[in-house]
């Protein structure tokens, strides 16, 4: 027996429909996980968190970075504009930050 059947046990066929194939791939994607990872942990209730949210929130960091460097740069010159855009983007990561904790609570490990 090799070590992944050791691993793993036996193999499970189950059949899906294109589409539903196609969306547990983009899932399985999205969580940087393979098809068969992704399909045990959500059989096994343990916590899934998409990188893409991750990475969208260190690019909005980044971005809110650019946006005060560029206010300060300007001597304050567009002080309304780089504020509202700080204050959008910092409202952002708030929101998806939050996405990622309620999703976490509601899939503990």
């Amino acid at each position: 027996m090799s070590r992944q059947a050791e691993l793993f046990g036996k193999p499970l066929g189950i059949r899906f429909t294109p589409s539903e194939k196609s969306r547990l791939q983009q899932e399985a994607d999205a969580a940087g996980l393979t098809v068969g990872e992704f399909v045990r942990r959500c059989c096994a209730g343990r916590r899934i968190t998409a990188r893409t949210d991750l990475a969208m929130i260190r690019e909005l960091c980044r971005l809110g970075g650019l946006m005060k460097f560029a206010h300060v740069q300007s001597g304050g010159a567009y002080s309304q504009d780089t504020a509202a855009a700080i204050r959008a983007i910092k409202r952002l990561v708030e929101r998806l930050a939050a996405e990622v904790a309620d999703d976490r609570q509601k899939n503990p490990r």
